[in-house]
């Protein structure tokens, strides 16, 4: 607290590899879903914060002598696609770009430390003040997106709806499902419709809400669940370094009211559009870079509030991180499958990751079990959904 810092990174001096990697073996005959099950045991516990905040869990007894590895990081460590260039490290021959140790954002000492120099060495004065002088339209710059991001946050700030399966208490109880849809069939969706393949896949998403919640017997009609899509800015800075958050998002209102697929579609398109139009720099989904601007004494006191307020924004995270279209290999042992795992934010019941990786699209659907308890019949919607949209745009 005194004096007001933010989080720094250190080397672990002790470091022991048997600390944070574990061997498991599933009982024969395997079941598909005993590998979930125990992943998300895995997924459950707290990592201890006392050594680095990731381990790597590799699991055995799989059919046909496969073998799964779940990697499991602190949000702290990684994002997503920072997640995906740490994992890929562990593929025979394939090695992410060098990266460096994430900077920490600059604090409050920083501004004392320039007046000490300038007492110290009044010459400096001048050439300091060139340099300010020349970096202000970028400060202001940044300083308007901040106030733009703030105001659209405090206006995109709903009520909570009770009613709602996608809103649950916190609990550490977790059902992973899975699923895998066809590349090609996203992409012939995609050239005849425009847009991307993710406004595809969120247009699947929303249909599936919507045939899961008829089933359920819950309502359609009112306030659409909204999502927050993460947008990646580490190709937009030009900066691969793999540590760290490097986030922006964008909310998009998922239209599970609309009954014809296209629409759906259409809807998913026209929202994303205008997301972009905007950018990522600015919009209630930018939160992440508001959060970077801030000084660290502002986040030690509103981080466990904003936490906990995750629902006046969204109602759940939808996000894709691609792999690279080439073969991976581990040791020897070919890559068939990958299904992301995101964390839930408090309150929230349903997290869902897209990972598309040689033709295929690979599903994980993260679900507070306590609240639905039925998150594999929301898993087997999207093949009806998807055969839907196939045959109307045929």
């Amino acid at each position: 607290w005194l004096p007001a810092s933010g989080a720094r990174w250190v080397s672990d001096s002790d470091f022991d590899a048997a600390r944070h990697v574990h061997a498991h073996h599933l009982p024969r005959p395997h079941q598909t879903d005993q590998l979930a099950e125990l992943a998300m045991r895995i997924m459950a516990e707290r990592l201890d914060p006392d050594r680095p905040l990731w381990e790597l869990h590799v699991i055995s007894g799989l059919t046909g002598g496969r073998f799964a590895v779940l990697a499991k990081l602190h949000h702290a460590l990684a994002d997503g696609a920072a997640a995906v260039l740490i994992g890929l490290s562990l593929f025979d021959g394939f090695t992410p770009e060098a990266t460096e140790e994430p900077v920490a954002p600059p604090t409050g000492r920083g501004a004392a430390h320039i007046a000490l120099r300038w007492l110290r060495e009044p010459g400096k004065l001048i050439g300091d003040s060139v340099a300010v002088a020349a970096a202000l339209p970028k400060y202001a710059r940044q300083a308007r997106q901040t106030a733009d991001i703030a105001s659209s946050i405090l206006r995109s700030a709903r009520a909570l709806e009770p009613s709602s399966p996608l809103v649950a208490p916190t609990s550490g109880e977790r059902r992973l499902a899975t699923l895998r849809l066809d590349m090609d069939d996203i992409k012939r969706i995609r050239s005849t419709q425009g847009g991307t393949t993710n406004d595809v896949l969120l247009a699947l998403l929303a249909g599936a809400l919507r045939d899961w919640l008829i089933e359920r017997g819950d309502r359609v009609d009112g306030r659409p669940p909204r999502a927050l899509i993460p947008v990646n800015q580490r190709g937009r800075a030009g900066d691969r370094r793999a540590g760290g958050n490097q986030l922006s998002g964008y909310l998009c209102d998922l239209p599970i009211a609309e009954p014809d697929p296209m629409r759906r579609l259409a809807a998913v398109r026209a929202a994303m559009d205008a997301n972009k139009e905007g950018g990522p720099q600015r919009g209630p989904g930018a939160l992440p870079l508001f959060a970077d601007r801030v000084p660290a004494a502002v986040h030690r006191v509103a981080t466990p509030l904003l936490s906990r307020g995750a629902n006046l924004l969204f109602d759940l995270v939808a996000t894709n991180v691609p792999l690279p279209s080439v073969p991976l290999t581990m040791d020897g042992a070919e890559l068939r499958e990958l299904y992301p795992i995101i964390p839930l934010a408090a309150g929230q019941a349903l997290g869902v990751a897209f990972c598309g990786y040689r033709g295929t699209v690979h599903i994980g659907l993260n679900a507070n079990v306590s609240a639905l308890p039925d998150v594999d019949r929301l898993a087997d919607t999207f093949a009806g959904g998807l055969a839907e949209l196939q045959e109307l745009c045929a």
